[in-house]
């Protein structure tokens, strides 16, 4: 899901999708775009991560061992990413050794897990990105909202499977394009206002139907969500894909048409808009073409996340979106922020893992934290852009294994 797992915080005038698909055993897309200028990471200390005596370690080591078991799966020249970044832990096999070790940590035990991590990882600091104001952490969270099996009365808005037509490939230059055959070439495929307008209406591809076109907006922002329906029994959804148009940010968009001031740009100004403007809201959400296309989840665990990028269920506080070229999927990262919690801001400083993407998460200066799903993560995710810090573990192998 690239939710909570890559909100995307619309915070960010962004938006993120639960599991845009990681593309294990291949180099990312995007990494040609870094490879002409490979940055350098840093090695530091452990005694440089702020709070690190203080995090429950032993509640990360299990979602770490999550990682292990999806990446165990994978040949062990797969690439994770951090292509664009010389650090090791770019592949799978780079993983193996820690993965192992980790398995013999016993459950529960706060000490033994954080001996595991300062013993087989190195912290690395992440370059300096473009952003002038340094680093940025926005949240995103799994809706919950009403919808229907059937359509009728309030509920009118179809949210649609995967279509069979909608294709993923490399073309010839070895770009990933996403499209629709036509003709034997490929071409694009529908954007969010032909969608709109039924251009995959009688198609049988409706999973079901909701009683607000801004909450489906809002659901494909955040790539995952649960809906309720009359009988209150919970579908959960997960993401399945996008039609491949470009994102544009519709908080950036009101920004430039004098709608929204920069400063209140935030999930809440958006949709209040949206609400308060129902003649213009269709308008408005087609300035994004870019559209999502959801999955129904296994209904058994609702205490588990929707999956993310890495393939796992995300988990609330310790799973995050980040840029895959920068950050190798499940790795752990240490994140030092301030988390809005009861309407105040509290310091976050944790150990989290890449396990999400995010469409706005871009650089080695952006990461969405996962903040889970209901009305607390909600509006923790909403209230969230916070400045902070961000310090990659890589696993000991390789580069590093030769240092120590």
């Amino acid at each position: 899901m690239k939710r909570i797992a890559p909100l995307c915080a619309v915070v960010a005038l962004c938006g993120c999708h639960f599991g845009e698909g990681p593309n294990l055993g291949t180099p990312p897309a995007s990494g040609k775009h870094h490879k002409s200028h490979h940055h350098h990471a840093h090695a530091i200390s452990f005694d440089r991560l702020p709070g690190w005596q203080d995090d429950a370690l032993e509640d990360a080591l299990p979602v770490f061992l999550q990682d292990c078991h999806k990446v165990a799966s994978l040949p062990a020249d797969s690439s994770l990413g951090g292509d664009g970044i010389s650090h090791p832990g770019r592949q799978v096999g780079d993983w193996q050794a820690a993965c192992n070790a980790a398995r013999t940590v016993p459950t529960g035990d706060r000490a033994a897990a954080r001996a595991f991590f300062e013993q087989w990882f190195v912290p690395y600091s992440l370059p300096a990105g473009k952003r002038a104001d340094g680093m940025l952490f926005t949240g995103y969270y799994e809706p919950e909202i009403r919808g229907s099996l059937r359509r009728g009365g309030i509920y009118q808005t179809p949210v649609y499977r995967r279509p069979p037509d909608l294709v993923r490939e490399r073309d010839a230059q070895g770009k990933v394009v996403t499209g629709r055959s036509e003709d034997g070439r490929i071409v694009p495929y529908w954007t969010r206002a032909q969608i709109d307008q039924g251009v995959l209406a009688h198609k049988k591809l409706e999973l079901l139907w909701l009683a607000d076109p801004v909450d489906l907006f809002f659901l494909q922002l955040q790539g995952a969500g649960r809906v309720r329906l009359p009988n209150d029994k919970v579908i959960r959804l997960g993401f399945d894909g996008l039609n491949g148009q470009p994102y544009v940010p519709l908080g950036r968009v009101m920004v430039a048409q004098g709608l929204l001031k920069p400063d209140d740009v935030n999930m809440a100004s958006i949709r209040n808009w949206l609400e308060a403007n129902p003649q213009k809201a269709m308008d408005m959400m087609e300035q994004n073409p870019n559209y999502v296309f959801f999955r129904e989840l296994d209904p058994g665990d609702t205490q588990a996340g929707a999956p993310g990028a890495l393939g796992v269920p995300l988990t609330p506080g310790r799973s995050m979106a980040v840029d895959r070229d920068f950050i190798p999927l499940g790795s752990p990262v240490w994140v030092q922020a301030q988390v809005p919690v009861d309407g105040h801001p509290v310091t976050w400083q944790r150990l989290d893992f890449a396990q999400d993407l995010g469409t706005d998460i871009k650089g080695p200066d952006r990461a969405d934290l996962y903040m889970g799903w209901g009305p607390e993560a909600a509006q923790a995710a909403g209230n969230l852009r916070s400045p902070g810090q961000m310090i990659v573990l890589v696993p000991r192998s390789g580069e590093a294994e030769k240092k120590h």
